[in-house]
């Protein structure tokens, strides 16, 4: 009752502030698998993906006020999706894999959205994971290895001296948190989307395959804010 609670408030035009002290809420509930049981509704779904922005196709990131609301709405997704077989069944049917390729898309060039960036890729790493379909329909509808490899590029921050050869610049600055989680997080995704990739049968994959290729040798060469984590990116 609670979160069904929590969900009918943040179905209506609530102030910022209230809509993440009710996502937040909500996040540390949702890792209740029995409290998720009654509120793992597709009307639910649509509630948390429309304040993610998921929802919406043309309309760009542009309110920076709106952008911890975004976050926490794809952090407390992260969690029903990964508590409730479900949720990973409305996540096809909702075409939620196809909405975040279009979100992470919208990150592109912008600035102060390494966040959402970061916790939109975590989730196509865990819809990639726990539903088959989803990683084919990823694989073979969505681009999902030319999207997710451009996300890794972009948190990597690759200069190209060549077709497939990055810039190797040793005295390099580390990456900071936030650009070695999203690369990470990137990483996972594009682990589970190529999984099933052995034979690569066209002009177009052994272009993205060699130019993933080329990516994955500079990361290995780049470090992170500490050394645990260049370990987890590496």
């Amino acid at each position: 009752k609670l979160c069904e609670g929590i969900l009918n408030i943040l179905e209506k035009d609530t102030k910022t502030t209230c809509q993440v002290a009710c996502l937040e809420a909500l996040r540390i509930l949702s890792r209740d698998k029995k409290v998720l049981v009654p509120v793992t509704t597709k009307r639910n779904m649509q509630i948390l993906m429309k304040l993610a922005k998921l929802d919406t196709v043309e309309d760009p990131l542009e309110r920076v006020s709106e952008f911890p609301v975004i976050v926490e709405a794809l952090k407390c997704l992260c969690n029903i999706i990964f508590n409730s077989s479900v949720a990973q069944k409305l996540s096809l049917e909702l075409n939620l894999a196809a909405m975040l390729c279009n979100l992470l898309q919208k990150c592109k060039d912008r600035q102060l959205v390494d966040d959402i960036k970061c916790f939109d890729l975590r989730l196509l790493f865990l819809l990639s994971l726990l539903h088959t379909d989803i990683r084919a329909q990823l694989r073979q509808e969505l681009q999902g290895v030319e999207v997710l490899t451009q996300a890794l590029e972009s948190s990597l921050s690759v200069r190209w001296t060549e077709e497939y050869k990055a810039a190797e610049d040793r005295d390099r600055p580390p990456l900071s948190l936030q650009e070695t989680d999203c690369a990470i997080e990137a990483l996972k995704a594009l682990f589970n989307v190529t999984l099933d990739s052995w034979n690569v049968h066209s002009k177009n994959e052994s272009h993205q395959f060699r130019y993933m290729a080329a990516i994955l040798r500079h990361c290995l060469l780049t470090t992170g804010p500490t050394e645990e984590k260049t370990e987890e990116l590496h």
